[in-house]
This record gives structure tokens, sequence and C-alpha cells, in this order.
């Protein structure tokens, strides 16, 4: 569980961590889409719930937090397991063959004592679909049933979301909107959208981020004399750089003009950052300029190729030594280092009695898999909290 206790993000305070539970922000999330949507819902128990939202709107956090309520026995707990899977810790095994049961027990170690037969109701989350790196074949994709039968990755994962392996199981997957449709209408049952933060929910992360409130009313204030930067910050990541930004420079921990723009706003998180990494390594040879060059054209390169993430050997075609990355905060983590899925990771998450318990805190997300109710009822659109559910 304690992977889930702390939020990652971007070094800006080193040695310190940021508790979930104290900063997190319920997100705005609506039901439904533009696109055609299978309606066997209406009449069978929903299965597979696709949830959209643009980049930085926070969708692996609403995964993190939804994971994080499940382990503290705040949500449902009919299901018995919970499994996150990562595209982009899949894609690290996408040239590998091996059963369904033979991937879980490397991701989750603890599960080679779990006879999956025996288990009522599994979770499988797959976080971030826009991440794939390997193709989905819906169509032409071998037919396996058998969980302990070996295949490539995308085979399982195909198998799993038609119900052809464990046909009980529940699936949860986040997605980019230009990529969620990799994923045919036929096997998704409901679609949620995450459209990040309302104004009162902006200034609610803002009072939780700023522990000065006297500051935090500051930055408020800014941020709604300025109405391109406010509509902005219904983007979590955005509001989280501006709130960065803005403590320090109202807080006159730094001097110089007030960020009024985008750029000037994104050019004072950048050295802010510099300006720490200094700081924390000073022995560092490689300037950095010639470092933020490189990762400039890591940045051009993958963009070229579609990809949304970064691993050693993309770094290494860059002339980027991986070790001199993970200074650069997130690089490190975005990385997984070759290794993410071949070392101990947390446990698929169980409540005390030994099951897993279902996270919950956003009803809509997952809106129909555990049976939950929009908490916001007066909102636009069927606005909803966070997670999802599987049950109308």
């Amino acid at each position: 569980m304690k992977k889930f206790q702390c939020l990652n993000g971007v070094i800006i305070n080193p040695g310190t961590q940021t508790l979930l539970n104290e900063i997190y922000t319920e997100l705005y999330i609506t039901e439904g889409d533009s696109g055609k949507v299978n309606n066997e819902h209406e009449e069978k128990p929903i299965r597979t719930v696709l949830t959209k939202g643009v980049t930085g709107i926070e969708k692996t956090v609403s995964v993190q937090k939804f994971i994080l309520d499940c382990a503290e026995g705040k949500a449902n707990q009919d299901v018995h397991l919970i499994f996150p899977l990562p595209f982009r810790e899949l894609n690290l095994m996408k040239d590998q063959k091996l059963s369904l049961m033979e991937l879980l027990h490397i991701c989750f170690m603890e599960t080679k004592e779990t006879e999956m037969s025996s288990l009522e109701k599994v979770l499988f989350i797959f976080d971030g679909l826009d991440e794939c790196r390997f193709p989905l074949d819906f169509q032409n994709t071998l037919r396996v049933c058998d969980v302990t039968e070996s295949a490539s990755v995308q085979v399982l994962l195909i198998n799993l979301n038609k119900g052809n392996l464990l046909p009980s199981a529940l699936i949860w997957i986040t997605s980019r909107p230009a990529a969620a449709d990799h994923i045919p209408s036929e096997c998704v049952h409901r679609v949620t959208e995450v459209r990040g933060f309302n104004d009162p929910q902006k200034e609610e992360y803002l009072r939780k981020r700023i522990s000065d409130q006297s500051l935090a009313n500051n930055i408020i204030t800014h941020l709604k004399s300025l109405r391109s930067l406010y509509i902005m910050c219904h983007i979590p990541v955005f509001c989280w750089i501006s709130a960065t930004v803005l403590e320090r420079m109202l807080g006159e921990a730094e001097s110089g003009e007030i960020p009024k723009t985008l750029t000037q706003m994104y050019t004072h998180f950048l050295i802010i950052q510099t300006n720490i990494i200094r700081e924390k390594y000073s022995k560092k040879q490689e300037s950095n300029e010639e470092m933020l060059l490189k990762l400039g054209e890591l940045a051009f390169q993958q963009l070229k190729k579609g990809n949304l993430i970064f691993y050693e050997e993309d770094l290494r075609e860059c002339g980027i030594d991986v070790r001199e990355a993970g200074v650069y905060s997130e690089t490190e983590q975005l990385l997984t280092e070759g290794h993410g899925l071949h070392t101990p990771r947390a446990p698929p998450t169980e409540s005390h009695e030994g099951h897993g318990q279902m996270p919950s805190t956003n009803p809509q997300s997952t809106s129909g898999l555990v049976g939950q109710t929009p908490t916001n009822p007066q909102a636009p659109c069927g606005g909803y909290t966070a997670g999802p559910v599987f049950h109308d």
C-alpha cells in the first residue's frame, strides 16, 4: 500500500514526500462519449470501463487514489484482488511469451500462492493505453481461454478484454482521447471522461497545496486576474505548476516579474527545477544547458515517433547517460530503468481478511463497476467525483 500513499511528482522540496490523501482533490468526471458505446450493460453487468482524459488531467493519480482508498477500507470490498498493470510496464514485456498466471506472478510475486480460479472477482487496471507500444489487433488475435497457456502480452490483454480469459474479471482502462479507439466499442461497456477541476475544485486544490492560506489567497487572486491562466488551471498538472511557481514568486523566495502568460509560467518552472538540481548536484560535470538541449532532442525525436514515454534505449540514442538523466526529476520515473516488471512490486491490494478491496473514490471514472451514483447531481453533464463503477 505504501506505493500508493505518496504522490509521485517532480522534485520541488528534495527529501520530502507529499501524501496523496492530504492534497488529493476530487476531479470533475462525466459519463458518455460522442462515439458509439456498447449498450449491453443495460441488460448485463458492466465489465469494462474506459476512462478518457487529456494530458495532465491526472488519470493516473485517479487510479492511485482509487487503489489507496481500497487498501484503506474506504471503498467497496466485493472484489478479491486488484491488479494495476500500466502499459508503460507492459511495454517492457512485449516480446515475451508467457501465460496470464506467469505475467501476474512476475508483476505481483505474492500471487504465486493464489489460486486464480478460486477468486470470484478481480479487477485489472490498464493505465495509459496511449503509451502502449505494441499492436492491439482485436480481429485477428488467437483465442486464449486458459490462464496457464502462453502467449504474447498483447494476446493476453486482448483475450482478457474480450472475456475469453477470466470472464468474471472487471477491466478498467485509462487513455488519452486519441488512443481510445484502439479498444473496439463492443469491448467497452461504459465510457467516462476526466474533465479536470471546475472552479471550486481549483481553489480547493490550491488551498491544499499551499499551507500559507494568506499566500494561497494571493495566488488565487493573481490567477483569477489572468483569464487564460485560470482557465488552464482546470488541468491539474498546470494548476500544480502554477502553485509551485507562484508560491516562490509571491512568497518572495524568488525575485522577478510575476508570470502572466503560459510561456512565462513554464519558463519560471524550468528555472526553479534547474536551480534545485544545481543546488543538490553541484558536482555535475555537464552543464544544465547541454542536458536541456539533449532532453529537448529526445522529446522531439520521440514526438515524431508518436511515443509518449521514454525508456533507457531512447535516452542512449540521444547521448544521454541514464544515471545522469535520473538527476532530472521525473525523467527517472519515466525510464523505469528497464526492469520495472522484474523487481518486487507492490502486492495486489488486499483487505485485512486477504481480499482485495475495490477503490471507488470517483464513482464515475469507472461508473458501472461498483454501483455508485453521481456525488454532484447539480453538476452539468452529470459530473461525478472519481473511480470506476461497474453497476448501474
